[in-house]
């Protein structure tokens, strides 16, 4: 297991100091000031939170608004998707050995290329992980109608966003009241979610190659060209967001060297072929432009064609599940990417402050929920998924710079034990690919993007430059 980078030092404009948080690595644990955590993390156990984190909203929300894009190739579009999400996932592991710290890909970029990089990504990661929360709420909030419509009870539209505010709200206050209520919540919602899916998309394949039904009628595969696939990849990419989850337990995973790779790997291509056959399935139903028109609930009437009426309740429920999973979730990585970045001294030492009750950054969530409500009010599906994707393909992008930057000086506290192979091609090939595809987005996306990477840069100018993250290279 790798070393330790050299102590953070440096203040704010408040005169706070990063806070040192040593850690000892041995076989059977990793110990910190605030904590022992033992490895009990296998290789099964690392795939369940990869799979778990990345299966949700997009495969539910996303169908019907690709297709109308790109048509079947949309299922191309998902397959690129998982390509760079594999291609980063590699470096990310390598890092996450040698250095492995729950601030994840912000810890490695701000001790391998500085600290303005860091407040970069660790801010901007925030606001990131905010518009993504806000995606998932509006998408909730549309199975939500859609699922007292399956009950009898027509309320239209009118209710998507407020519905939405008031369970962003409350998932909130859940995560408020402890961790451990929020991740039972999430084991239970993905494991039965796992079980729709399967149950779905094995007779969907079935009925749609024609084994246990009529084959579906052929369509043209790329109806509009190909640039219609590549800026499908950029909306759609949203459904990998949560694969370097993984990363961020590698102090507790048993032989990480060999089991942190494979979990994020296979974590990657599981979800992709799920994607992958989801398009397949949905496109195969019906075709692309009437699955578009069905809008953020395609994915209802697909159910409907194949098993009826409990097809149709099956995925509304699914929907529900997957969509308030991904809310959940989000808002307690949300909160955590503030926590880290305040103890970094790159925002008060008060977001970080612990509620002494249930033991939860609850100012750090109150700067998460506000946001995220606010954006949820807008409404605007595409918009706030694509930005999301914006400002995590900026972090996975100087993820692979981070490692090129480290591998070339090699300091002797970088030590990990998983080397990504094919170095440098991979990691630069990483990188390529994460920037790129921001290229494929809409101007207003990569607009707000850039301008909420302007205002983290403007912060930490103003607040922070004396701060010094960087390990010695």
């Amino acid at each position: 297991m790798g070393g330790e980078p050299p102590p953070a030092e440096g203040t704010n404009i408040e005169g706070e100091s990063p806070e040192v948080e040593p850690t000892v690595e041995t076989d059977d644990a990793t110990i910190t000031d605030d904590a022992e955590l033992e490895r009990t993390l296998g290789l099964s156990g690392g795939l369940a939170i990869g799979i778990g984190t990345m299966i949700g909203a997009g495969i539910f929300v996303f169908p019907g608004l690709a297709a109308g894009q790109a048509g079947p190739a949309a299922a191309a579009s998902f397959a690129i998707g998982a390509v760079v999400a594999l291609l980063v996932a590699l470096p990310t592991s390598e890092l996450a050995t040698a250095m492995p710290k729950s601030g994840g890909g912000y810890y490695f970029i701000s001790r391998a290329l500085g600290t303005l990089a860091g407040a970069v990504v660790g801010l901007s990661l925030w606001f990131g992980l905010v518009f993504a929360t806000a995606f998932y709420l509006v998408g909730f909030g549309y199975y939500a109608v859609d699922t007292l419509a399956e009950l009898g009870v027509t309320v239209g539209d009118r209710l998507v966003i407020p519905i939405a505010l008031l369970f962003g709200a409350g998932f909130t206050v859940l995560n408020v009241t402890g961790t451990e209520n929020a991740a039972k919540l999430q084991n239970g919602i993905v494991a039965l979610l796992l079980s729709i899916l399967i149950v779905f998309l094995g007779y969907g394949s079935l009925d749609a190659v024609g084994l246990i039904g009529e084959s579906a009628a052929p369509e043209q595969f790329a109806p509009f060209g190909a640039m219609p696939i590549l800026t499908t990849a950029a909306l759609v990419f949203t459904s990998y967001l949560g694969f370097a989850q993984v990363a961020t337990v590698a102090g507790e995973m048993k032989d990480p060297g060999r089991n942190l790779p494979l979990a994020m790997v296979g974590s990657v291509l599981a979800v992709g072929v799920l994607y992958v056959v989801t398009i397949f399935v949905a496109t195969s139903a019906f075709g692309s432009e009437a699955l578009a028109g069905f809008g953020e609930t395609a994915m209802v009437e697909v159910g409907r064609h194949y098993l009826g009426a409990a097809g149709a309740f099956a995925i509304v429920f699914g929907g529900l599940l997957a969509t308030m999973s991904s809310a959940n979730a989000s808002i307690l990585s949300t909160s955590r990417a503030i926590y880290a970045v305040s103890r970094d001294a790159l925002l008060p030492k008060r977001a970080s402050r612990i509620n002494l009750r249930y033991g939860t950054p609850h100012v750090a969530l109150g700067l998460a929920g506000g946001p995220i409500l606010v954006l949820t009010a807008t409404g605007r599906v595409e918009l706030l998924a694509e930005v999301a994707s914006f400002l995590h393909l900026i972090m996975y992008g100087l993820i692979c710079v981070a490692l090129i930057a480290l591998r070339r000086d090699e300091p002797e506290w970088y030590d990990p034990e998983f080397r990504v192979p094919g170095y440098p091609i991979v990691p630069a090939l990483g990188a390529i690919a994460s920037f790129a595809m921001i290229g494929f987005m809409q101007p207003t996306s990569q607009l707000v993007g850039v301008g909420i990477m302007l205002t983290t840069a403007g912060w930490y100018v103003y607040y922070a430059r004396d701060v010094n993250l960087r390990g010695a290279l």
